[in-house]
């Protein structure tokens, strides 16, 4: 059948068996659209929590450092699992971890809703993290399935998903929950309901379609990296995940108070600041993967670093109007390097891709939580102006691009 023989990597040409054809199958948008379309969900609910954080810090009289703590809490527990979940499922498939893992999120939610301690939020964190751990690497792996071999394409669809989630999820905490208080965040249960069900049709087809050619490429895999450059890679992409994910919850979890403190705006009007930027990402995300397949996944990192770096190192001196049009052009350029990285790595290490995909979502969601931490504690210390003063610099550190290896796997063509 042509509908179950997506590639992982690169394989090496082999002998047809006398039931299976080997033949690519053409890009399979219902399956990557579905894919893209919980992710959407998945991060739209997550975006929840940062989009609250004004409205907790007051009701909780939470510090900056506390606020903090809880991004560090859901990001590194969401981090430190992707990778062992991804490596695991690589060699034994567990399709049915997509709508269990999104259960999990459905239980956090409920726990945040009616938190009534600050313990208590940082366990609903930590809940909602797992369930973000079991969905990245699963639902990535059927995006690629489903790529017809147009790797990149299908990673940015899949992750402006999550994009376009993160860009929705302010604007309904500002109409939901920010007027009518935490408890209704319980309202944002029906996505996860909804996930669940989008989850469960992918799982059907992952079962009928999926594992069976997924083992199958596995065994035909062509090397991409030998040892010493895998070992490069990492370190350079590590500073490259580490420059763009602080950077990144710079903005995610408190472009809101730099506003409200700079401007003195509204939580309203600072969350229509924060949709503009989230949907820039958006943008940027889906047009990396087309960019990356046919100029390659470097060039694409290098125009994501270098080219946004007069834009952050402005933003801080910016007008609240200037500000805004800085907060697009950043949110544009450097949101597209993240599909680019993902499949660099996963032509990096064929036939990994659970792994892979654990180990780039964990190190966003490790350093995003870190770096929230880290950010809480200088905004306490400095205030959060100068916070934004210090990380414009970090898109400078794209110049390490310079020492990724070149991969060795071959260009899909169309």
């Amino acid at each position: 059948m042509t509908t179950n023989t997506a590639e992982l990597a690169p394989v090496a040409p082999v002998p047809e068996d006398t039931s299976t054809s080997h033949q690519a199958h053409p890009f399979l948008l219902p399956v990557v659209g579905a894919a893209a379309f919980s992710h959407l969900l998945n991060d739209l609910i997550q975006a929840v929590l940062p989009s609250v954080y004004p409205m907790l810090k007051t009701q909780f009289s939470l510090s900056f450092a506390q606020i903090g703590w809880i991004a560090l809490v859901y990001q590194v527990t969401a981090s430190l699992l992707q990778p062992w979940i991804g490596m695991y499922t690589d060699k034994h498939p567990k399709p049915y971890l997509l709508p269990s893992g999104m259960v999990v999120t459905f239980i956090g939610i409920a726990l945040l809703a009616f938190a009534g301690s600050y313990e208590m939020l940082l366990v609903a964190s930590a809940v909602v993290g797992i369930g973000s751990a079991t969905f990245h690497p699963e639902a990535s792996r059927v995006a690629r399935m489903a790529s017809g071999g147009r790797f990149g394409t299908a990673q940015s669809t899949f992750q402006v998903g999550g994009n376009t989630g993160s860009a929705i999820g302010p604007l309904l905490a500002a109409a939901i929950v920010i007027p009518y208080g935490q408890h209704a965040i319980a309202w944002f249960m029906l996505a996860a309901a909804l996930a669940v069900f989008v989850l469960s049709r992918l799982t059907a087809w992952t079962i009928r379609h999926g594992q069976a050619k997924l083992k199958s490429l596995a065994r035909n895999q062509v090397v991409g990296l030998n040892r010493a450059q895998v070992i490069q890679a990492i370190v350079v992409i590590a500073i490259l995940m580490f420059a763009k994910f602080v950077y990144i919850a710079a903005f995610t979890n408190y472009f809101t108070f730099y506003l409200i403190e700079r401007f003195s705006m509204s939580v309203q009007e600072s969350q229509i600041y924060l949709f503009i930027f989230l949907a820039a990402v958006a943008a940027g995300t889906f047009a990396g993967g087309p960019v990356g397949d046919r100029i390659g996944r470097k060039a694409v990192i290098w125009i994501s670093f270098l080219g946004v770096a007069p834009f952050a190192l402005a933003l801080p001196y910016a007008s609240p109007t200037l500000t805004a049009v800085l907060a697009i052009m950043i949110g544009l350029v450097m949101s597209s390097a993240f599909a680019a990285l993902v499949v660099y790595a996963q032509e990096a290490v064929p036939g990994r891709v659970g792994m892979v995909s654990g180990v780039m979502f964990g190190l966003m969601f490790g350093i995003g939580g870190i770096g929230a931490a880290g950010l809480g504690e200088l905004a306490d210390s400095h205030g959060i102006v100068w916070v934004y003063q210090l990380v414009s610099f970090l898109p400078l550190l794209g110049l390490v691009t310079a020492f990724l290896p070149r991969t060795r796997a071959l260009q899909p063509k169309g």
